[in-house]
């Protein structure tokens, strides 16, 4: 992905795009550009980075339309600071979540013209999401217009990066701790609940966690390019033949058929046996294309089974989570160390040199893959900006009189890590020790939650802003997201955030999910406190409605700075547990940095009790 700093020209891109919508076989009034690809991939690989290629804006959610006259580009909270400063003069930004500020989806039926066409490649967009905007767009005579050419691919022409074909490697069952056969008998006894005769899994983690494979086709995330069918009877892979060798056969075995991956849709068309007494169940990400492959009336869409199996993480994979994470403590005390030390003796770092410094110590790591995403190493008013990557030839010097965020994390074979931490190497202000008190509270506060079986993420979400609330401050983000093993940093379908789809889904034992409240001061700083937790059973005095109750296991393991916090607005049950939490810290991440003294002297000054 481009720096969150680079700005695109865009003017030619728009009127090349501008020329296909007016001379199509099917002309357009507007053409719909979403961030996803054909697998509703989050994070993409650069030949899919369609909308970045036609608005300049890198973000991972957004999506932009493009009308015969203006150029729209609509994101959340997370991304309006960088937005504004990726965007050219020829979009307009959409800032969703603000009064009358419509979604891109509300913007086709309201504000375009009776009788518009709007052009949409069928594979970037859910048939969730399409059959609701075409019912939206009847009362107006407007029409959604499924496009076999991509005309944004037209207009990147020969320049449009060729499609990865990473070899595929399988994961070994003592990190995965459940079987491909295991798991598949689990989908296949999903299916007979729902009376579906198969289901395709179109979601890239979803297809590698089902048959215990990884990959590395897309930055960070350890996945392939892949389309999966399960039936009651077989199992089918559609991959790129050159990416699978004799491991991944043997790995396999005989009872999975391994198809072409280009020979998926021609399959659905030809072979999927697919009708309305027996028919084909779909996630509810599953793109338009595949439906209409299919056939909508030989289809059953709904939540994807094998996410919410994949959700849930085994004994294995929570082990893994705790080691991995301790072992990711040892690399960031190493960095924290060592950028304070540089900081101290006068030397002029930038944030992407500290940046490299921090992967240098993390690949040293056993089990280490790669980042599980850009390091956000942000300085005094970058650190404002939610999802920020400094652009190694130009991002700011970091300075020890401003506050330093840093969000990071690790792939490594037993879990994937995601942690931030927001540090002060002078002498913080009044105003921001309050404010990071005020996030601390929040974290806390979601830390030590105990609450009953069928709550949701939605549900607990305030309480990481009760805090911040009481002084008049917010942050435009979730407090959470389900965090993958040596998978994706981002999964779902859980969360804890005020989106509502987060109420759809219960928060369960097993489940992994990150505790991350924030403020940020525009143009001025940003504060973050992330760890990882596992939400795991809770042992209660009573069982009120004999429900059963949870609580949340951290595993993330890395000090949280004192001099930041306020000591007259904690609690005395805060600063237990802070000391708790430093304790802990020290018993487990010391023992791997005994090598270096700059560390662990500095490890044990950070975890001494307040």
């Amino acid at each position: 992905m481009a720096p969150a700093t680079q700005t695109v020209d865009t003017t030619s891109r728009l009127a090349a795009l501008r020329e296909l919508m007016r001379t199509n076989a099917k002309p357009m009034d507007a053409y719909v550009v979403p961030s996803e690809d054909q697998h509703s991939s989050e994070y993409l690989a650069h030949c899919d980075e369609r909308r970045a290629f036609i608005s300049g804006f890198t973000g991972s959610a957004g999506c932009a339309v493009v009308t015969t006259e203006n150029a729209y580009l609509f994101t959340d909270g997370r991304y309006f600071l960088q937005a504004e400063k990726q965007l050219d003069g020829n979009w307009q930004l959409m800032r969703q979540g603000l009064p009358n500020v419509p979604t891109w989806q509300e913007f086709l039926q309201k504000n375009l013209e009776k009788e518009s066409r709007i052009g949409i490649d069928p594979t970037l967009i859910s048939a969730v999401d399409a059959e609701s905007i075409k019912g939206s767009l009847s009362n107006k005579n407007s029409q959604l217009v499924p496009l076999e050419d991509n005309p944004v691919d037209q207009v990147w022409g020969n320049d449009r990066p060729k499609r990865p074909a990473s070899k595929v490697f399988p994961l070994k069952l003592k990190y995965s701790g459940q079987s491909h056969h295991d798991k598949i008998k689990q989908v296949r006894q999903e299916l007979a609940k729902k009376k579906a005769q198969a289901i395709v899994v179109s979601m890239l983690d979803e297809v590698a966690w089902l048959f215990n494979l990884r990959g590395s086709d897309i930055d960070y995330n350890p996945v392939f390019f892949a389309y999966a069918i399960v039936t009651v009877d077989k199992a089918l892979l559609f991959v790129n033949p050159d990416q699978v060798d004799a491991d991944v056969r043997q790995h396999l075995g005989s009872q999975i058929e391994l198809r072409p991956y280009d020979s998926f849709f021609s399959y659905l068309k030809t072979e999927s046996g697919a009708s309305k007494e027996a028919p084909i169940l779909l996630g509810d990400k599953t793109s338009f294309a595949i439906q209409e492959a299919i056939g909508r009336d030989s289809v059953q869409i709904g939540r994807s089974p094998v996410a919410d199996l994949k959700s849930i993480k085994n004994p294995v994979e929570i082990e893994g989570f705790r080691q991995s994470h301790i072992r990711d403590g040892a690399a960031l005390a190493r960095y924290f160390a060592w950028l304070e030390g540089q900081l101290n003796g006068g030397v002029e770092l930038n944030e992407s040199q500290a940046a490299d410094k921090l992967e240098e110590y993390r690949s040293q790591l056993d089990l280490y893959q790669g980042l599980s995403f850009t390091t956000i190493s942000s300085t005094g008013p970058n650190g404002a900006i939610i999802h920020y990557s400094p652009d190694p030839s130009d991002c700011a010097i970091i300075k020890a009189d401003q506050i330093y965020l840093c969000d990071s994390g690790g792939q490594y074979l037993d879990g994937t890590t995601d942690v931030t931490r927001t540090w002060h190497f002078g002498t913080p202000t009044a105003e921001e020790k309050r404010a990071f008190t005020r996030v601390l509270q929040g974290h806390i506060a979601i830390d030590t939650a105990v609450f009953p079986n069928g709550t949701s993420g939605y549900i607990i979400d305030s309480w990481a802003r009760r805090a911040l609330w009481q002084d008049g401050l917010d942050y435009r983000h979730g407090t959470g997201h389900g965090v993958g093993h040596f998978l994706n940093v981002h999964e779902g379908p859980h969360g804890i955030g005020v989106r509502i789809a987060y109420n759809n889904t219960a928060l369960k034992s097993g489940m992994t999910v990150s505790n991350e409240p924030g403020y940020y001061a525009d143009g001025r700083f940003g504060i973050r406190i992330e760890n990882v937790v596992v939400v795991q059973d809770a042992q209660t005095p009573n069982n009120f409605g004999d429900k059963g109750y949870l609580r949340f296991e951290h595993v993330t393991m890395c000090p949280i700075q004192k001099k930041l916090v306020d000591l007259d607005v904690l609690t005395p049950y805060e600063r237990e547990w802070l000391n708790k939490y430093h304790k802990e810290t020290w018993e487990k991440v010391s023992p791997l940095i005994q090598d270096d003294k700059r560390a662990l002297e500095w490890l044990e000054r950070e975890c001494s009790p307040l």
